[in-house]
């Protein structure tokens, strides 16, 4: 599978934080009912690989991919996990070459030019644009079509569900990550239909886009 495929699943990749191993299943039963396949857990806590290994073993369906990889050892341990994918915050010419020699997908985060270019040398062409408000968001993507324009990004960090449209709308953003879909209270009160409602809003997010409209 190609990192870029994953967009074909709709206009969203939920990021998530699984603090409570017990979460990990029913919340991604949650998003599969809205819609959602494709779920990137961070390894930003001790149970992040146990629930990839969960979900894969129990939601067959899920496309479920390990975020924040820094490492080599992230990537090998993520692939073990069972994860089908990877998405990491930035990009070393080490992590990707480990990803390559394990046959596991990586989107690599950049926020430079200079990081686009360096990536693309090394084969990859779907990026992910993080933090993506806070290094220039539209704009920056705007500016990256004219040099950049056969490479696709995927901006994650700070995109709301209010501005996920304006981000879709471009020309080289097939799809976007974003916090909102699984929401930490919603996730402790174990609000599982909330997040499917969420997951299903998330879903129509490409056809309420000014691209789409105007199209």
């Amino acid at each position: 599978m190609k990192t870029i495929e994953l967009a074909k699943y709709g206009p969203v990749i939920p990021v998530i934080v699984i603090e409570d191993i017990n979460d990990a299943v029913p919340l991604a039963e949650a998003l599969m009912a809205g819609g959602v396949r494709v779920l990137e857990i961070t390894l930003r806590t001790k149970c992040a690989l146990k629930a990839i290994e969960m979900i894969a073993n129990k939601v067959p369906d899920a496309i479920v991919g390990a975020g924040t990889l820094r490492t080599k050892s992230d990537a090998i341990n993520a692939k073990l996990a069972g994860s089908q994918f990877a998405v990491s915050p930035g990009y070393t010419s080490e992590m990707g070459m480990a990803c390559k020699e394990i046959e596991l997908p990586l989107l690599p985060g950049v926020s430079t030019g200079s990081e686009v270019m360096n990536a693309n040398n090394e084969g990859f062409s779907f990026l992910k644009l993080f933090p993506a408000v806070a290094v220039g968001g539209i704009n920056l993507l705007k500016g990256f079509s004219g040099p950049f324009s056969d490479i696709k990004f995927c901006p994650t960090g700070g995109i709301t569900v209010e501005s996920a449209p304006d981000f879709l709308a471009l020309p080289n953003v097939p799809v976007c990550g974003g916090t909102w879909l699984t929401p930490k209270n919603l996730i402790e009160e174990k609000n599982w239909s909330e997040i499917t409602k969420l997951a299903k809003h998330a879903c129509c997010l490409l056809y309420t886009s000014p691209r789409t409209r105007d199209s």
